[in-house]
């Protein structure tokens, strides 16, 4: 678990101010984990325009469908 959050439970409207521990460092590990698990690639201008976990989501299964 990147965030080392075992009950963190996320929703689309999670974000990084609200969860403890969420700080850039965590916000690499789980960008690179995401990259990794579901093979895709993310540009910085698309990581920069996500707001919470459902945008994340959202172009993950962008991303996914695509390949």
């Amino acid at each position: 678990d990147v965030l080392d959050q075992p009950d963190l439970e996320l929703k689309g409207e999670t974000s990084a101010s609200s969860v403890d521990g969420w700080d850039s460092l965590a916000h690499v590990n789980l960008v690179v984990a995401i990259e990794k698990r579901y093979r895709v690639k993310f540009a910085l201008g698309e990581l920069q325009a996500l707001k919470n976990v459902g945008d994340m989501a959202d172009l993950i299964e962008k991303k996914v469908s695509k390949s």
